[in-house]
């Protein structure tokens, strides 16, 4: 099977300041559930809840720096760089640098909503 994505769909992002999250590949544009993929523009000072998401995520920053802060520490992932994080590990993303940060994410299984497991 061969499918071209001619469009991403914008999916509502959490955090205290508007983040942009255009899903290519994922359970909401393309109904796939296998795994997930967005590209991702967040502003200066943005940070999103904690989570214990119930899928790997794999990122690649583009553009700025990502900072990712989990149980065992706190990672500045620049552009150029990647960072893992598994399943059920808890993790709080952050865009603390003046230019914020571009970024793709590829979750495996697809990121919903019903399985990120944000922090109340």
């Amino acid at each position: 099977m061969i499918t071209k994505i001619d469009n991403s769909t914008v999916v509502e992002a959490a955090g205290n300041k508007p983040k942009q999250i255009e899903e290519f590949i994922g359970a909401v544009n393309s109904g796939t559930t296998d795994l997930s993929v967005a590209r991702m523009r967040s502003p200066s000072g943005w940070v999103e809840p904690g989570q214990t998401p119930a899928f790997d995520e794999y990122t690649v920053v583009l553009r700025g720096m990502l900072k990712v802060k989990t149980r065992k520490g706190e990672f500045d992932v620049h552009a150029g760089q990647a960072i893992i994080v598994g399943a059920n590990e808890w993790v709080q993303y952050s865009t603390p640098g003046e230019e914020g940060a571009e970024y793709i994410a590829v979750c495996r299984p697809a990121f919903t909503p019903d399985t990120v497991h944000r922090d109340e």
